[in-house]
């Protein structure tokens, strides 16, 4: 009987956790064993006494036979799991590649959840989308917070407040429910992305497109790097355009390479007193020119914030829909109870970072 592992995440700051309760009752239904690390669940307020209920024990989970994480583990947890096991998780293949040598030295088969495809048969199992979308409501409701305007139009005895201006950098899953939540919170939405197709689902949540006449359309639904000549026009264009807004979002990404540079300081001084940048791009070096990754910080009389994860400071839902996308895979990767991956199959394939050699 194939036993999984949840340890307690070690990451500073981390209160996800890979598996809920609810998710450990019917992997257990399933004639699976669940081993939990004691407190794995307490940053998300999920006590060890709801695994236990759910048919889970609690003890040492990295001896397991399929060990599920959130972030990557680190070298003394890497020498915990044991030979011919496997690893599921945000194991960042392309920004720390030592980690999937180390993994291949432990004798470890690993799986790495940001290399799931994007087509549709994985969209369950696609756990940067749906830590993306937490990511975007709260750059909202962080800006909202900073802010020193309203962000809806209030009709008041003293007078009528004009709704804020917010414009979201960068319109994937993070970007989109930046824009729907600022719009239902009040806002005048406007959206940019170098990949014109996107405009028609800005449009598609009560947003305006900003048209750069830029196009960058990647692979895999990402954007590609600018040529030196697309990356002049778009920071003209771009400095011209922020200046009218209140609240500015950033959540461009380009895979493997640094954060690009979107708000340069220029843009930042032209903002009025009192504007808010969140730039969810922190990790990567910032989309901001001026921003400290990790820190908020006022410039020019503009607030920047950059918060490094924030899905972690919403742990409950947050814990909720990536132990969903961890199921999913699990679901693919057993077969009556035992493991059983089938190595042609698209998804398991793409997101396999290494395989055991023995």
């Amino acid at each position: 009987m194939t036993l999984i592992g949840v340890p307690r995440e070690s990451a500073e700051g981390e209160r996800r956790v890979a598996l809920v309760p609810k998710v450990v009752e019917r992997l257990c239904a399933s004639g699976l064993e669940v081993v939990v690390e004691s407190g794995a669940g307490a940053g998300a307020l999920i006590a060890d006494e709801h695994y236990l209920s759910a048919g889970a024990t609690i003890g040492d989970a990295w001896p397991a036979d399929v060990v599920v994480k959130v972030n990557p583990p680190n070298s003394d947890e890497v020498t915990r799991l044991k030979p011919g096991s496997m690893l599921i998780g945000f194991l960042a293949p392309r920004t720390r590649p030592e980690l999937a040598d180390e993994l291949r030295l432990a004798d470890v088969t690993a799986f790495a959840l940001e290399a799931i495809p994007r087509i549709s048969r994985a969209q369950a199992m696609d756990a940067l989308s749906s830590q993306g979308n937490v990511a975007g409501y709260k750059a909202v409701v962080l800006a909202a917070s900073l802010s020193t305007r309203f962000f809806p139009m209030l009709t008041t005895a003293a007078g009528t407040v004009k709704p804020t201006s917010a414009l979201i950098l960068g319109v994937g899953v993070a970007g989109l429910q930046a824009l729907a939540t600022a719009k239902r919170l009040g806002a005048k939405t406007t959206g940019y992305d170098v990949r014109p197709e996107v405009a028609d689902q800005v449009r598609s949540v009560g947003a305006q497109w900003l048209d750069l006449g830029i196009d960058a359309a990647g692979e895999g639904g990402y954007a590609r790097e600018l040529t030196e000549a697309e990356r002049a026009q778009q920071q003209s264009a771009l400095e011209r355009a922020i200046t009218k807004f209140d609240v500015v979002i950033t959540t461009a990404l380009v895979p493997g390479r640094p954060a690009p540079r979107l708000v340069t300081a220029a843009a930042v001084e032209g903002m009025k007193a009192g504007s808010v940048v969140v730039d969810l791009a922190g990790e990567t070096g910032g989309n901001c020119e001026l921003t400290e990754p990790g820190q908020t910080v006022v410039r020019h009389g503009v607030t920047i914030a950059s918060p490094l994860n924030l899905p972690a400071t919403m742990p409950e839902h947050a814990s909720e829909l990536y132990a969903k996308n961890v199921t999913s895979l699990l679901d693919l990767l057993i077969t009556d109870g035992a493991l059983a991956p089938d190595f042609d199959d698209e998804v398991i394939a793409a997101s396999c970072i290494t395989r055991e050699v023995s």
